[in-house]
Order: structure tokens, then C-alpha cells, then sequence
């Protein structure tokens, strides 16, 4: 069995307000979990405009494809232009 953890700080900087980031937040969350079936949520920053650090984590039967689902998750939100990735980290268990 593998866990697998990617925390992104992203920046958002068109936002202007809370409900601005959360709406943000929100797409972000339900693209990566109706594509990816993994567990997402925000873990700092909450009460920052242009700001947000989030947590997915996913559970496999093995390293690999564990990693992979990350990867490929990194990818896709490394693709979006309505923020920014400013810090990454990936952990395995």
C-alpha cells in the first residue's frame, strides 16, 4: 500500500476578495477529485485574499501508481492560468 501527498502554495492574483478565492478554490477541488477520486483540502491560509496552501493525498496499491496520479494532478493544475503554483512538495508513505 502506498499514501501519496502533493501540498501546493498557489497565488491567485486576480482575486479580490474571499468569495473571489474561494470560487477559485472550489473549481480546483471538484476538477481534481471528479478526475482524480483523491482527497483535497485547504490547509493554510485561509484567511488570505490571494493566497491558498492545499493537501491532496491518495491512497494506492503501489508507489507507482500513486505517484503518477500526483504527477499527473500537478500537471493539470500546473496548467491552469487562474493562479499560480509558487511552492510544491511531494511525500510518500
Amino acid at each position: 500500500m502506498a499514501v501519496a501527498l502533493l501540498t501546493i502554495e498557489i497565488l491567485i492574483p486576480n482575486s479580490g476578495s474571499l468569495k473571489d478565492k474561494r470560487s477559485i478554490l472550489k473549481r480546483i477541488k471538484d476538477r481534481s477529485r471528479n478526475k482524480f477520486n483523491i482527497s483535497v483540502a485547504e490547509v493554510d491560509f485561509q484567511e488570505k485574499w490571494q493566497r491558498a496552501k492545499l493537501a491532496f493525498a491518495t491512497v494506492s496499491s503501489d508507489h507507482k501508481r500513486a505517484e503518477e496520479t500526483l504527477q499527473k494532478l500537478f500537471e493539470m493544475l500546473d496548467s491552469d492560468y487562474g493562479f499560480e503554483i509558487v511552492q510544491f512538495k511531494f511525500e510518500f508513505i
